[in-house]
């Protein structure tokens, strides 16, 4: 009889471990951060400033601006930098066609410079929680 109460005992011990460390998995996944494509199969463009519309973004996802290169970059700017298409000091500058860049709470404010692009309307604003 006593061995049946062990079991009982480490059965309730098991499970309640088991129900611990789902717990744990779910929160990390819930917490996971998300991987973007900016402008979707179109890709950093002209059409990039709606994309946005409807996504809820957070803090530490990222967004990944695909184009050509020669054709355009991405500067990632402050609200003056945006609302001006000027590239403040300390503004970094992105040129691979493929380039990653990290959310950060608040507006996050990108621009294209090459060819007046941003005058164009080629510029975009993210903001996440």
């Amino acid at each position: 009889m006593a061995q049946g109460r062990s079991s009982a005992s480490a059965g309730r011990a098991i499970g309640a471990t088991a129900f611990a460390v789902a717990c744990c998995c779910c929160v990390v996944i819930a917490d996971a951060a998300t991987t973007y494509y900016v402008g979707d199969s179109n890709g950093w463009s002209f059409s990039s400033p709606s994309w946005p519309n409807g996504k809820h973004f957070r803090a530490g996802d990222t967004l990944v601006f695909r184009y050509i290169p020669w054709i355009h970059n991405v500067v990632a700017v402050d609200e003056d930098g945006y609302n001006g298409c000027t590239t403040p000091p300390g503004s970094r500058t992105y040129t691979s066609g493929a380039d990653s860049i990290t959310l950060t709470r608040g507006d996050n404010f990108f621009i294209c410079t090459r060819f007046g692009h941003c005058n164009l309307g080629m510029k975009l604003v993210v903001y996440a929680a």
